[in-house]
């Protein structure tokens, strides 16, 4: 039986990976801030598969959290073969109406936990000849759009280096890039969602299963939903600075309020 850990679980898309990969058969070792939501988690995960669910109770923004996951992913005793860098979460407002240290604290969770992690995860998986890392970025990664989509195209880059960097050691990595999905992402955040369209809204259920196959596949990017891969084919052929006009003018149409 393999395990998997997963940061950001209690919630959206990090609880959809641990309920498929429970239900898998996979032992899992659940990351997220709050504790008591952790245990529960792990509880009922445990009840309906029988798995093992171990908590990690840690905050990504922190050097101690960061740290505490690194051990946990380098541990050869009790290895981890899958790793969902999952954690994540935006800030409402434009550039410069969001305070510098929240930025920081966004790229800290976004690019330096991934980076720490995803190298911590490897360097054992490589050891041992099998393994896969996904880290969720986002299609905010393919449009000019503030610090998160930047922090978002830091993940889906450095994925894919480090996917050809590593391949033919039998460690697979991908970013998944999901558009809007019906997560507590916004309501954290302080966002309204009431003017997004209906259909830019995905199910985070369907969209780890489209996700996981297309890791089994291979692949080193993830788009889960054919209406989102035809809006990023039609991005990649939009000149750039016609394309920044067209995200803000979107953003200030369809993002969060």
């Amino acid at each position: 039986m393999t395990t998997a850990l997963i940061t950001g679980s209690t919630a959206g898309i990090g609880a959809a990976f641990a309920r498929r990969l429970a239900a898998d058969g996979h032992d899992l070792v659940l990351v997220a801030r709050d504790t008591k939501r952790l245990r529960e988690q792990a509880t009922e995960l445990h009840d309906r598969h029988g798995i093992e669910a171990e908590v990690l109770t840690a905050d990504l923004a922190e050097e101690a959290g960061i740290e505490a996951v690194a051990a946990r992913l380098g541990d050869r005793k009790n290895p981890v073969d899958l790793l969902v860098n999952n954690a994540g979460f935006g800030n409402k407002g434009r550039y410069l109406d969001v305070s510098m240290a929240d930025e920081l604290r966004m790229l800290k969770v976004h690019c330096e936990a991934v980076l720490r992690l995803t190298s911590a995860a490897t360097a054992a998986m490589r050891e041992r000849g099998r393994g896969g890392v996904v880290n969720v970025a986002s299609v905010a990664a393919f449009v000019p759009r503030g610090t998160y989509g930047a922090s978002k195209a830091w993940v889906v880059q450095f994925t894919q280096g480090a996917a050809k960097d590593l391949a033919g050691s039998g460690v697979r990595l991908m970013a998944l890039c999901p558009g809007f999905v019906r997560t507590e992402f916004h309501e954290r955040a302080g966002m309204g969602t009431d003017n997004i369209p209906g259909w830019m809204w995905l199910d985070a259920d369907k969209l780890v299963a489209s996700a996981l196959n297309d890791l089994a596949r291979g692949k080193s990017v993830s788009i889960p939903d054919a209406r989102y891969k035809a809006l990023m084919g039609l991005v990649k052929v939009t000149p750039r600075g016609l394309l920044g006009g067209i995200s803000s003018k979107t953003g200030r149409k369809y993002g969060p309020r």
